[in-house]
């Protein structure tokens, strides 16, 4: 072999790995500080203080947390399936990491530039469901059952419209490759795939929050009924494994939408390019999560039959509307 090719081969073997690293680390920092600022922003709208004590302005509280969380008594019910509940926090942990390989921060910082990107991240952020009802059924506890067996079912139901919500935006861009969606959006914000695919957009945003498990749909969190859900008998670093996925999927989930909807990287106007395209990606990824946060601060948890009457008679009709008008416009423009 050709020693150019070899040094070639090995830089970009670095420069990727330095960039997986480098990705890791930004999603830990900000699973760390997400949930403080969560805190702090609820707290506002409701007009209490949120965490003020340890640290300044209470800035070590998460810090704080999470070492709690991992010298706390690590426990296993006597008659769980233990086995499977030592498997379960880590299945579900485990892809929320991998699918964000493919998320693209801007034209050269993408850390698997994927042609079935899209494709590979919705397969991979379906196994999380998996750890989610396991986690219930080795519990040997009927509520931790029935949290898992009711967010099992939430997941399937709105995972089929938030994919097929996607499918116009595929349409459009005549890709799977996120990197390339995001290029079909360049120019001005009506370029944006939210605007043509509003539809779409709808359907994708609402059946997002209830696959994040969030208010208004956190029914397998249900306190008032289920205890605390399906990682009810948790606790330690396990119990911490759930709660780390459910911050990196949110971290996710806004990545995706930014790429798919909001024009990653790319300006609103032409003329304000010279601002690098990572503090656009930043801005529009803090506006999605603000308003996960608002969300929660605001809206009511609603009822079982609500959220699945919602996810099979509202939002997968609206999805495969949205597929037939993008696909009938598109034939039309021809």
């Amino acid at each position: 072999m050709d020693p150019t090719t070899q040094s070639v081969t090995f830089g970009s073997f670095l420069f990727e790995a330095v960039l997986g690293v480098l990705t890791l680390l930004i999603v830990l920092g900000f699973v760390t500080y997400a949930i403080y600022f969560e805190r702090k922003v609820i707290g506002w709208m409701q007009g209490r203080p949120g965490p003020n004590r340890v640290g300044p302005f209470g800035l070590l509280q998460t810090v704080a947390d999470v070492l709690k969380l991992l010298i706390k008594e690590d426990t296993i019910p006597k008659k769980a399936d233990r086995p499977l509940f030592i498997l379960a926090p880590a299945l579900t942990f485990v892809p929320a990491f991998t699918v964000l390989a493919v998320i693209p921060y801007t034209s050269k910082w993408i850390p698997a530039d994927l042609n079935v990107g899209l494709l590979y991240y919705v397969a991979l952020s379906s196994i999380s469901t998996m750890g989610i009802l396991l986690g219930g059924w080795a519990s040997n506890n009927k509520y931790a059952l029935m949290g898992g067996m009711r967010s099992t079912a939430q997941m399937i139901s709105y995972e089929v419209p938030l994919v097929i919500s996607v499918a116009g935006v595929v349409l459009m861009s005549g890709s799977l490759n996120l990197s390339t969606i995001v290029e079909g959006q360049a120019g001005y914000f009506w370029n944006w795939n939210f605007l043509p695919q509003i539809l779409g957009f709808g359907v994708f945003v609402i059946a997002a929050v209830s696959e994040l498990n969030r208010t208004p749909f956190d029914l397998p969190e249900a306190e008032s009924e289920l205890v605390a859900g399906y990682h009810v008998e948790y606790s330690g670093f396990r119990f911490a494994f759930f709660m780390l996925s459910e911050y990196v999927y949110m971290y996710a989930i806004a990545a995706l939408t930014t790429v798919l909807f909001l024009g990653g990287w790319h300006a609103p106007f032409p003329f304000l390019d010279f601002i690098p395209g990572i503090i656009w990606f930043i801005l529009k990824f803090s506006l999605v999560i603000f308003t996960l946060y608002w969300l929660r601060a605001t809206m009511p948890r609603i009822r079982v039959d609500q959220l699945m009457s919602l996810g099979w008679k509202v939002l997968l009709p609206l999805s495969l509307i949205n597929v037939f008008i993008t696909a009938v416009v598109m034939e039309l423009l021809k």
